[in-house]
């Protein structure tokens, strides 16, 4: 049933119809409204039996669910920015342990300063911690990769994060397709946990592994991802052959036949870049797009096969590894090693800085012409920057760096120098 509905508001409404049978849950903006949906959904008596608990904090949260999961229960949360950073241990514990919980991450930077909108480097600080990582696209594939994810998870017994880009998805409204209680159960088993605590036949788990079988326990967790690489397309194409719509996946390419310019991002920038593509090859540019679904495991076979014929690839990325430039453009130019393919890293929106349509046209078009420097930083204010750097080079005491800045932009609200 299609719905005008708020990004965050359908995504509770996704989770309820898969049946989580525990639910441990913080608020923390801008994932507030998720969570506050399902637990009005669970003490209204709309998810079955479930166990809704309100926690002392984001640890507390997933620390529940470990515990949840090991006895054999179903189990969701929901987080974003520090409340992510402050379960850290719990993340790691959880795909360690190979338990199939589903966590929703409405994407937001992570201070310092404190900054409550949209970028990945959340999500991107727990890249390596074993959970498989999706990203949606808009609010319509956020619903259904939550579907997709409790099936996936459960199928290979680890750990899925749905990542959503906060405010500019949660809290956008949309049309979207809600799906009905049959559909998702026609997708959806009943959950047949592969291990569980049991009294009766006592085991342990998470106990001390010292070197001599520490590596073989994280390659049977990378394994797993392995298998995800060829699970992800394959529950894909059952969720569209119940569902009767494409979503999910590990990849989607935009205009990509013949293009010699491509650009690839993570989440909604995805639908800027696609009206920038749509502009560029009106004016004769060969340009196209991929979205990435996947980005752990990174679908480096598929991406190859996609871009072979290419001779460019932009990578626009919301995050920044410090001293490093962009984490994605990392993946891309280690999975396109022997390709003779350009790969160039920009860096935009980062603490939810817009990304303009005009400002991506550019940028293809410079890169194409003369070349990017690497990183290239997408309407970076440079006189904002050289004038805290020459402050810092002749006052040589400590300040605050953003007031300084924020002085320097003129912004509302900056105290006087």
């Amino acid at each position: 049933m299609k719905q005008h509905i708020e990004g965050s508001q359908a995504v509770a409404h996704a989770v309820a119809l898969c049946r989580p049978e525990v639910m441990a849950c913080y608020p923390i903006s801008p994932q507030t409204h998720i969570v506050e949906t399902l637990s009005r959904k669970v003490k209204a008596g709309e998810v079955g039996h479930c166990q809704f608990l309100n926690v002392e904090s984001e640890f507390g949260a997933l620390s529940v669910l470990i515990g949840a999961s090991a006895m054999g229960a179903r189990t969701y949360t929901a987080t974003t920015s520090q409340g992510l950073l402050f379960m850290a241990e719990a993340v790691y514990n959880a795909a360690g342990l190979g338990l199939p919980i589903v966590m929703t991450i409405a994407n937001r930077a992570i201070g310092a300063p404190i900054n409550i909108w949209n970028d990945h480097s959340d999500s991107m600080s727990m890249r390596d911690a074993g959970w498989i990582q999706l990203f949606a696209e808009d609010n319509q594939e956020a619903v259904d990769l939550h579907i997709q994810a409790f099936r996936l998870a459960e199928e290979l017994s680890c750990p899925v994060m749905v990542c959503m880009d906060g405010y500019i998805l949660t809290h956008a409204y949309e049309v979207v397709d809600l799906p009905t209680q049959e559909q998702v159960d026609a997708y959806l088993p009943a959950f047949e946990p592969v291990q569980v605590l049991d009294p009766q036949d006592p085991v342990s788990i998470g106990a001390m592994v010292g070197p001599e079988a520490f590596a073989e326990v994280r390659y049977l967790a990378h394994h797993k991802h392995l298998r995800a690489l060829e699970a992800i397309p394959r529950l894909s194409q059952s969720f569209q052959d119940i569902f009767q719509r494409r979503s999910g996946g590990l990849l989607k390419g935009y205009h990509t036949d013949e293009a010699e310019t491509i650009l690839l991002a993570l989440g909604s920038v995805n639908g800027t870049i696609k009206d920038a593509v749509d502009d560029l090859r009106k004016e004769g540019w060969p340009v196209g797009a991929i979205a990435l679904c996947a980005f752990r495991p990174f679908p480096s076979h598929a991406l190859r096969h996609v871009v072979k014929e290419a001779k460019r690839i932009i990578v626009i990325e919301k995050d920044l590894a410090v001293g490093k430039g962009g984490i994605v453009s990392s993946d891309v130019k280690m999975a396109l090693q022997g390709l003779p393919i350009i790969v160039d890293t920009v860096i935009a929106g980062l603490g939810g800085r817009p990304i303009p349509k005009a400002s991506v046209i550019d940028t293809v078009k410079q890169a194409c012409l003369e070349g990017l420097e690497e990183p290239h930083f997408l309407d970076l204010n440079w006189d904002a920057i050289n004038g805290e750097l020459t402050r810092q080079q002749a006052q040589r005491r400590s300040g605050s760096t953003a007031e300084n800045i924020l002085r320097e932009i003129g912004a509302p609200g900056a105290s006087p120098i």
